[in-house]
């Protein structure tokens, strides 16, 4: 079984804490930036069934 060799300190730890939560920040920020885009009607680069879905439920 694979043992680390020394003990890792608390500021280095904390840095990989702090990196993994603004990643998660970021994706948070793209993700609600792509849904206001979708509402407004002005998304570009993706491409989402929103109309082909709700006409097939109404048949």
């Amino acid at each position: 079984m694979a043992v680390p060799k020394k003990k890792t300190s608390k500021g280095k730890r904390n840095q990989r804490h702090a990196t993994w939560k603004g990643k998660a920040a970021i994706a948070a920020e793209k993700a609600l930036s792509i849904g206001k885009s979708v509402l407004t009607g002005k998304a570009q680069g993706f491409v989402y069934p929103m109309n082909e879905t709700s006409e097939e439920e109404s048949d």
